[in-house]
């Protein structure tokens, strides 16, 4: 098994990190821009000037966004769940489906 991993120099918030990782170049420097948006805007609203301060409340906020959207998506996979079923019996028999799966 081959370890692809890609090593990406970002900057956030001044400071230069090498990340190692399995995600594409281009989406690890997508979320280290996000992050390095969030911590400056905390920086620039004036209630903190600690930086690592400001890294713990991004780390909220982006929590409570990641939060947020799996509370979507779940409520979204729900509904998709109940137009299935009511959808199912209006299927020929040969395309039903049982909950069990295939027989």
């Amino acid at each position: 098994m081959t370890d692809r991993r890609n090593v990406v120099k970002v900057r956030i918030v001044g400071e230069e990190y090498t990340l190692r990782t399995e995600a594409s170049e281009a989406r690890t420097r997508a979320v280290a821009e996000h992050v390095d948006r969030i911590v400056r805007a905390i920086l620039d609203g004036g209630a903190v000037v600690e930086t690592h301060k400001a890294a713990i409340l991004a780390a909220l906020q982006i929590t409570d966004e990641l939060f947020t959207e799996r509370a979507s998506a779940e409520s979204l996979a729900e509904e998709l769940r109940g137009l299935a079923a009511e959808l199912q019996p209006l299927l020929p028999p040969a395309k039903r489906r049982d909950d069990a799966g295939p027989a």
